[in-house]
């Protein structure tokens, strides 16, 4: 995998281009999971993919819902997690800008900031999310509900190419996240 010049520069700030397709939720829990465990915080994973996940859900589904989204038949993956040779990671061809430009994009970022976690995704709608009241029959309406639930708190932005939804999470234990390649010292001045 690649890195981006954001990734080169700060490995506590990451993220990923995503296609305008509904793989692009599974190649962001990949990417989540991935960065967390490079991160030493996999602890983390199961609240910050499950945000993620309904973030770019979101983004697919409200923010891009006038682009057709291409159905893609086989994950770049393989079966079952497994690449082959034929085939590149999505996350690294994401993380080095392949994506095709010409395509309006998502961005799942994650920033690492003691003593937090922000999980980022960014869309080119300038309309921002609304949190509808839950239909607990139908299949769909909860997202907003699960972030609020599953992050400490989260709110939106708008930039000048659309908007960033954000969700916040905290370190377990009040730990301290250290830089990547730097180890904690315990009794030394």
């Amino acid at each position: 995998m690649g890195l981006s010049p954001a990734l080169a520069a700060d490995p506590d700030v990451v993220s990923c281009a995503l296609a305008p397709r509904h793989e692009s939720v599974r190649t962001a829990r990949e990417f989540t999971k991935l960065t967390l465990n490079r991160w030493e915080l996999g602890g983390l994973f199961d609240d910050i993919a499950l945000v993620a996940s309904e973030l770019v859900t979101n983004a697919l589904r409200h923010a891009l819902a006038s682009v057709a989204l291409p159905e893609q038949r086989t994950s770049p993956w393989g079966r079952r997690g497994e690449r082959t040779a034929e085939r590149q990671s999505p996350i690294g061809h994401q993380l080095d800008g392949g994506a095709d430009a010409a395509s309006p994009l998502i961005r799942l970022s994650l920033v690492r900031r003691s003593p937090q976690v922000v999980c980022a995704v960014s869309d080119p709608s300038a309309n921002g999310p609304v949190a509808r009241e839950a239909d607990w029959v139908a299949e769909s309406g909860r997202g907003l509900h699960l972030v609020d639930s599953f992050s400490q708190s989260w709110g939106w932005h708008p930039v000048s190419a659309g908007k960033v939804v954000w969700a916040l999470f905290e370190l377990p234990g009040g730990a301290v996240a250290l830089p990547e390649g730097e180890e904690r010292r315990h009794g030394t001045r």
